[in-house]
């Protein structure tokens, strides 16, 4: 009979992966998977394979994590996932007797982060609805129970390993114990700083943009669809297609001042054209319940001429021109003169939102940006070039190659801060071993049928 133990992907994982035990990415698995067949399909035939403490884990369970799994290329026998489900289950039984605990709207904006994945790949909502042959609303409905247990999982896994923390001289020793040859290797790493600068639209631009989305909201009033309005005329690629329709918004899911108009609309009402960062925009409410909206929207871009696009690319380089001309440093442009708001109060420094470091694997990188550095040395500056990101917003940007590290194998001198994921990912095994060994002594467990001989503790 197996021992139940947490363990993490696997000693390479370790480095890349600061604070993701096992369990968590199984149970992320699984809701995934659930997501994409249990909703499609009826369950299996459900007979409760073990129970840990109060919790019960179904046959459906173990079958749609393997089947999920498999799909993703993971051979993984039936006792191996009940394995990681029952400690997903432990860790849940033991967050109840601690009261350790997850707020409503913690969920719900999960469940929303996730639709909005879901939709992003499927196309548009009313495809989801189709696919699944269910309203958004059923759908979130069947989502929160094991939304809910995911989280209450991370949350008490959490709990049990916060205070594991390592000092530089404790990282060192340990790496110094290691084999050469099982530290990972680290591919050619890059840091970098951006400058951007957006293009002005006209006033002639701004007026005319107001003015169609004036005649659409009258075209309305007067009788006409929204949706179909919508259809035809909004430019949001995240609705158009569905009619303009969003449903389940939450606040803070837009910009504050989407949110602002759209909450204090009453059902049925069309509110009048008003300017975000995206464009102008009419909303109209459709249902309210509580904090949660239904709405549909239309959004109308003022056009940039090209003339816009000249200056702002002349404005550009001529910052440039002044950097390398050394009259003024890429650091102090970047505060400046920069429009992105992420990057300007930093320097221009990007940060890597996979490890929230400054260090960037090429293969990390969008093309975009690959293609301005691959021919710059240390310290250059790309050429200023012309981006428009998925949102089908317009602007400009220089890069600057700040360092470039060729690939070698992880060191102490150059990976402190990836060596010491690994330290700290290490430890928080081990406490996480010492509590399963605890935890097991004071949990019942059961595993019934065809599973009792691979599910113990």
């Amino acid at each position: 009979m197996r021992r139940l133990k947490p363990k993490l992907l696997n000693a390479v994982s370790l480095f890349f992966m600061p604070t993701s035990l096992r369990p968590l990415i199984i149970a992320l698995t699984l809701f995934l998977g659930w997501s994409g067949s249990a909703l499609a399909q009826p369950l299996l035939a459900d007979g409760v394979v073990a129970v840990v403490g109060n919790e019960l884990i179904l046959q459906s369970d173990v079958t749609i994590m393997r089947e999920t799994l498999q799909r993703e290329g993971q051979d993984r026998s039936e006792c191996e996932v009940l394995q990681e489900l029952i400690l997903e289950k432990l860790l849940i039984h033991h967050a109840a007797i601690d009261s350790v605990e997850v707020g409503d709207s913690e969920i719900d904006d999960n469940i929303s982060r996730r639709i909005e994945q879901l939709v992003a790949q499927i196309g548009s909502e009313r495809r989801l609805t189709e696919y699944y042959k269910k309203s958004i609303i059923e759908i979130k409905e069947e989502m929160r129970p094991l939304m809910k247990n995911q989280l209450t999982a991370q949350r008490m896994q959490g709990t049990i390993t916060e205070n594991v923390k390592v000092t530089p001289v404790e990282v060192e020793q340990e790496i110094r114990k290691l084999p050469l040859d099982s530290l990972p290797l680290i591919g050619t790493e890059v840091e970098l700083a951006q400058l951007i600068i957006n293009p002005k639209v006209s006033d002639k631009a701004e007026k005319e943009a107001m003015e169609r989305l004036e005649q659409l909201r009258t075209r309305i009033l007067n009788g006409s669809s929204f949706a179909t309005m919508a259809i035809l005329y909004s430019e949001d690629p995240g609705s158009n297609r569905n009619g303009g329709e969003y449903k389940g918004i939450k606040r803070g899911q837009f910009v504050k001042e989407f949110d602002a108009v759209s909450y204090n609309l009453e059902v049925g009402e069309i509110s009048k054209p008003f300017r975000t960062e995206f464009g102008y925009h009419i909303v109209q409410l459709q249902a309210k319940r509580g904090e949660e909206l239904d709405l549909r929207h239309i959004l109308v871009k003022p056009k940039l001429e090209q003339k816009d696009l000249d200056a702002a690319q002349e404005r550009l380089d001529s910052i440039r021109s002044a950097i390398l001309q050394g009259s003024l440093t890429f650091e102090a442009a970047a505060q400046q003169f920069s429009e992105d708001e992420e990057t300007k109060l930093n320097s221009g420094i990007m940060l890597n939102p996979n490890t929230m470091d400054v260090k960037f694997n090429l293969d990390q990188l969008d093309r975009g940006i690959f293609y301005a550095i691959q021919n710059l040395n240390t310290g250059s500056i790309s050429e200023a070039a012309l981006v428009r990101d998925p949102q089908g917003k317009e602007f400009f940007r220089i890069i600057q190659l700040r360092s470039k590290v060729d690939p070698h194998r992880a060191n102490l001198e150059q990976d402190l801060a990836l060596l010491k994921n690994y330290v700290e990912n290490k430890r928080r095994q081990e406490v996480m071993d010492a509590w399963v060994a605890r935890k097991k002594a004071e949990t019942a467990l059961r595993v019934n049928g065809v599973y009792q001989d691979c599910g113990g503790i």
